[in-house]
């Protein structure tokens, strides 16, 4: 979905990149056509001095909009998103918005849509190459279809572009795209260019599915597992952009997740036949595991915390939690999903064949809370992660 365009209740929520611009922007064009008030409206005049009154009026229009959007950036894209969900309320399609993907019923067929957006100054590192960037816009997309267990059939783009960019970085950055496409089954079909005052590229994938893997069907007693290892995006993040150190034979690992990310598609094919909730961990371990215990309405105790070597190693050399770096970085996109204990072997099975992994992490409960074992001891796990506006 676009953002500022009129908001269809078939495409599912991706706020992640709304700037205080976006809001200026939007609103300068809105707020004339929308107001209602009187305090909204352009002050009447004898047509002495309309280019004053007008003037008056457009300060007036950026003064509210320069308003709402530090209200925005306070407020937090999840609060966005809970606000767009308000004004639009229930929809009748099989997911609710809010989901990973939006589902609609195409003549018999589960059609399945997704759109998310990337965003230079919040999403591209300065080390992050043209071509990574068209590659990790379409691999952030088809993260989340992985998660329901659907194959995505065709990609679209809508690219900002800043007046002083390269053609030869354009033309990079949508090779990269169409590699990525290309590498998970599919093709870019199109899309759209306009002029921007930073780098944008939205993506949307259609794919259509028999089954989607909701976030809702969690069961207490079912098994939670995610499909890799974590905290290795955050420590390369913090390398990357903190400068602290990293051991030579420890860089790439770290470094490697955050420019050329990885989508689980096969793994989240293998899995849709089995498991009963599902979510990808692009906004952290902790954060993912709340939304599967929210959604579901349960809780969950974690049992084992699948820390990759490389990212304790890390934050034993420069006096960080290894703990904080897998439950509360972002930036990672394994699978986080549930599957009923009598579908453990079956999963487990299908994953491997599918040339993946599944790690068991704990198990699903009635007490609507998130913990976890930690030296022996229950924990409060935080409802933390990566946040837009507020990081």
């Amino acid at each position: 979905m676009a953002e500022g365009a009129q908001v269809h209740s078939l495409i599912s929520f991706s706020m992640s990149s709304l700037g205080t611009g976006f809001f200026r922007n939007l609103l300068m064009l809105l707020l004339p056509l929308t107001a209602s008030s009187k305090s909204m409206r352009a002050p009447k005049t004898s047509s002495l001095f309309p280019l004053r009154a007008a003037s008056t009026a457009a300060s007036q229009y950026i003064q509210e909009a320069s308003l709402l959007a530090m209200l925005a950036s306070e407020a937090g894209e999840r609060k966005l998103i809970e606000a767009a969900v308000e004004a639009i309320g229930r929809i009748s399609a099989p997911l609710q918005i809010g989901d990973d993907v939006a589902v609609v019923d195409a003549g018999g067929i589960g059609l399945v849509l997704k759109t998310d957006m990337l965003v230079a100054s919040t999403d591209v590192p300065p080390q992050m190459a043209p071509w990574q960037v068209g590659w990790k816009a379409v691999v952030m997309n088809v993260s989340d279809m992985a998660a329901k267990g659907v194959k995505p059939a065709a990609g679209v783009l809508a690219i900002g572009v800043p007046g002083d960019y390269r053609l030869e970085d354009f033309k990079l950055l949508i090779k990269g795209a169409s590699d990525a496409a290309r590498e998970y089954g599919f093709e870019i079909v199109g899309g759209d260019t306009n002029a921007c005052r930073e780098l944008v590229v939205a993506v949307a994938l259609a794919g259509v599915a028999k089954r989607i893997v909701p976030r809702s069907g969690a069961k207490p007693g079912d098994i939670l597992a995610t499909t890799g290892y974590f905290g290795l995006a955050s420590a390369g993040l913090k390398h990357l952009l903190e400068g602290l150190p990293a051991r030579p034979g420890d860089r790439e690992a770290l470094v490697k997740p955050v420019l050329e990310p990885k989508a689980r598609l096969r793994e989240g094919l293998a899995l849709a036949p089995y498991a009963s909730a599902s979510i990808d961990s692009s906004d952290g371990l902790a954060w993912s595991v709340h939304e599967l215990a929210k959604a579901s309405g349960v809780g969950f105790r974690i049992e084992h915390i699948p820390i990759a070597p490389e990212a304790a190693s890390f934050a034993e050399d420069n006096s960080l939690s290894p703990l904080d770096l897998a439950l509360y970085g972002g930036e990672e996109y394994e699978l986080v999903v549930t599957i009923p204990p009598e579908s453990w072997s079956a999963a487990a099975k299908a994953v491997e064949e599918a040339g993946g992994r599944l790690i068991r992490v704990g198990v699903a409960t009635r007490e609507k809370h998130v913990v976890a074992v930690v030296d022996g001891r229950e924990v409060e796990v935080e409802p933390r992660g990566y946040e837009h506006f507020l990081t």
